[in-house]
């Protein structure tokens, strides 16, 4: 049987994000969306009147939202796709309303929303990257559900990260949907092929290069380790936490100046660069929408992980969890991420939106959809529940999620996941081409932070 991951850690990421404060009430004869766990999932529905213009309807008292047969338009982003599946299915198994999920490869989310809020043609809801937030928010395209976040019987317990990365003067535009951590995954029987101690990960970012250089000599078709060199974003997921790990920044607390090249910066990207020898052939052109497919086929050795996805690693992949490690011994961090979500401002059908978001955000949906498939819940009163076992990746999780950190910029995505930004030049010019000694390095990050300060 397989162990449950993920759920405990809550408190502990909750407590890096921030908690919310206050309460919400709700009327006597309305119970909250999922607020018990039956047999069978619960359908939601509210009376109320769908709404175009403004934000879902919503009084002082709890709104389930509509659920009257109407189909709802998702796009979500590759790298949370297994969870977001697990989601839609299960309300769509349950409820007259459709949710209708298009998967977006995750650096082409930036400009196909662009292309789409210009034309005017937004999905009901958009779920994508907490980084993305800020400026997605600051452009007016999504509905305003401050009231309805406020009355939900839950509200103080929503973790508060993307709620607050969703906020423009004081009105809320945008819900917590997935979380998600780095972790590094190691495949155990791959190690002991390679001669190695699969009770011993690797601890420091050397350690790793180590292990994946001798798995990668195994030949046979299996990889040492998978750098996606085309996803952007999986780099600042992946490589950011070894930066962070040893004390040091990638830009200043205002999100308005990079600071990607410092000779700490420069010695994890070498680590990178020295592995690209030990990735599938493949890899250069990877974008992200299949970059966690060799560990899940037991192709792979050790890599870079959302801890989202670590459900749909297959039991029959005997596989260990670490935390992401610096280039010092006993050194970890976390890039603490993951999806938001929201109600665009084109939307027709707000309020049966909005009953998909309530009815997601509910005790069943979080304990018997996510904390079962090893997710992690997005409030804090669930994060002892029935699935969260005794598990020693749960202690993984717990001890990294407390020295994690989420960088927020307003022009975020466009420095560091644009396929075309600045960041992507910097990244394909360390695995292929100068290395982390060009001399272009410098004027590579002062690109980045004249994106960042919208300059």
């Amino acid at each position: 049987m397989r162990n449950r991951l993920g759920v405990t850690a809550l408190a502990i990421v909750l407590a890096v994000a921030g908690c919310g404060t206050g309460t919400a009430s709700q009327s006597p004869s309305q119970a909250p969306t999922g607020t018990t766990a039956p047999s069978s999932q619960p359908s939601t529905s509210a009376s109320t009147s769908a709404s175009t213009s403004a934000g879902p309807s919503a009084s002082a008292s709890f709104s389930a939202g509509t659920d009257d047969g109407t189909r709802i338009s998702v796009w979500t982003r590759a790298s949370t796709q297994s969870q977001a599946q697990q989601l839609v299915a299960a309300y769509n198994a349950t409820h007259k309303n459709q949710v209708d999920m298009q998967i977006v490869p995750n650096d082409n989310m930036q400009t196909k929303v662009g292309a789409a809020a210009g034309a005017g043609s937004l999905p009901d809801i958009i779920s994508g990257d907490v980084v993305f937030m800020p400026n997605w928010a600051s452009q007016g395209l999504f509905t305003d559900i401050t009231a309805n976040i406020a009355a939900l019987p839950f509200a103080s317990t929503l973790t508060q990260g993307p709620i607050k990365a969703s906020t423009v003067s004081g009105k809320q535009y945008g819900l917590p949907f997935i979380m998600d951590l780095s972790v590094w995954v190691y495949n155990k029987d791959l190690f002991t092929k390679a001669g190695l101690d699969p009770a011993k990960p690797p601890t420091t970012l050397a350690e790793y290069a180590a292990a994946a250089d001798a798995i990668q000599k195994l030949g046979n078709g299996v990889s040492g380790t998978e750098i996606p060199g085309q996803c952007f974003g999986c780099e600042v997921f992946t490589w950011w936490p070894s930066i962070w790990a040893d004390g040091q920044q990638v830009m200043n607390a205002e999100g308005t100046a990079a600071t990607l090249n410092t000779d700490e910066a420069k010695k994890v990207y070498a680590v990178y660069q020295g592995m690209v020898k030990d990735t599938a052939s493949g890899d250069k052109s990877e974008a992200g929408a299949t970059w966690i497919a060799g560990f899940q086929a037991g192709k792979v050795g050790i890599q870079p992980f959302p801890g989202s996805a670590l459900s749909s690693i297959p039991a029959a992949v005997n596989y260990g969890v670490a935390p992401i490690a610096g280039l010092t011994a006993g050194s970890q961090s976390t890039f603490i991420g993951g999806d938001a979500i929201g109600i665009t401002s084109n939307s027709k059908h707000v309020d049966q939106a909005w009953n998909f978001l309530s009815w997601m955000l509910g005790d069943y949906a979080q304990t018997e959809i996510v904390a079962k498939n090893l997710g992690i819940p997005v409030r804090s009163d669930l994060a002892n529940n029935k699935y969260s076992a005794a598990d020693p990746r749960v202690v993984t999780v717990n001890q990294v999620a407390a020295k994690g950190q989420t960088p927020l910029a307003k022009n975020f995505g466009a420095a560091f996941n644009d396929t075309a930004g600045p960041w992507g030049v910097l990244t394909r010019e360390v695995l292929y081409g100068g290395g982390a000694s060009s001399s272009k390095l410098d004027a590579m990050n002062a690109a980045i932070t004249k994106v960042l300060a919208g300059s």
